[in-house]
């Protein structure tokens, strides 16, 4: 199995995975927040949805060998510092927080089909290149996939013991 296939798999089962907890659950659970301070459901779908974006513009740019247009989010403050996070986070919980929760869904599910689509049309080569796309700083369009797993993988972990303590 190459190393696009692995990665791939990977990504639809994390995918499958989390299509399978959220259809069973209500849209009561899905909205609700259990404790202050804490995100529903909805709005970890919408958190991950708004990082996906920035991978998203990534891939579509090495398909088209060009610089990605990452989304705008707040002026002067660069989401690539780890010490912006918290910030950005707080400016995508605000900016989504009002939505339905049908309209996050399916923005974070057709964001995530986007995802694997432009994944399967880039060559491997290119996909696994550290070299290829200096705007990467080293990293290549894999690293980006495995990003977007790590971090879907760690908002399921966190959700999945959030529904075992319900």
């Amino acid at each position: 199995m190459s190393m696009q296939t692995h990665i791939l798999a990977a990504l639809r089962e994390e995918f499958e995975h989390w299509e399978k907890v959220l259809a069973n659950l209500s849209e009561e659970q899905i909205t609700r927040t259990l404790q202050p301070g804490e995100l529903s459901i909805k709005d970890e779908i919408a958190h991950l949805w708004a990082w996906q974006q920035r991978s998203i513009a990534r891939l579509d740019a090495g398909q088209n060998n060009e610089e990605p247009r990452l989304p705008q989010w707040l002026p002067g403050v660069s989401p690539e510092s780890e010490e912006n996070t918290d910030v950005i986070n707080a400016y995508i919980y605000e900016s989504f927080k009002d939505r339905a929760w049908s309209e996050v869904y399916e923005q974070w599910r057709s964001g995530f089909l986007q995802l694997l689509k432009l994944s399967e049309a880039i060559a491997e080569p290119a996909l696994l290149d550290t070299g290829r796309y200096a705007w990467l700083n080293g990293y290549s369009l894999a690293d980006v996939l495995l990003g977007t797993y790590d971090h879907h993988q760690e908002h399921l972990d966190k959700l999945l013991a959030r529904l075992n303590q319900e």
